[in-house]
C-alpha cells in the first residue's frame, strides 16, 4: 500500500492571487517551456527528437487552454 502524496512546503503559491494573476503567469511559463523544449529539439534527431516535440505540443496544448481560461475571466477584446 503506497504512502499518500504530501506537497513540498518548500514552494508555495501566494494564496491571495487571484485567478487572472495566476493563469498570466501560468500561460507565460508553457509558453517559455514550448520554446525551450523547441529550441532543445531542434539540437536531437530520430526519436528522441520526435518525443520532445510530441511533449512541446503537450504542453502547447495545455497552453492553448490556459488562454481560453483567461478569456473566459476577462473576455474583453
Amino acid at each position: 500500500m503506497a504512502t499518500p502524496y504530501t506537497p513540498s512546503d518548500m514552494y508555495h503559491v501566494n494564496p491571495h492571487a487571484d485567478t487572472e494573476s495566476l493563469l498570466v503567469n501560468a500561460c507565460e511559463s508553457l509558453a517559455s517551456a514550448t520554446v525551450m523544449l523547441g529550441d532543445f529539439a531542434a539540437k536531437l534527431e530520430g526519436m528522441h527528437r520526435k518525443t520532445l516535440l510530441g511533449i512541446a505540443q503537450v504542453v502547447m496544448l495545455g497552453e492553448l487552454a490556459v488562454n481560453k481560461a483567461l478569456d473566459n475571466v476577462d473576455p474583453t477584446p
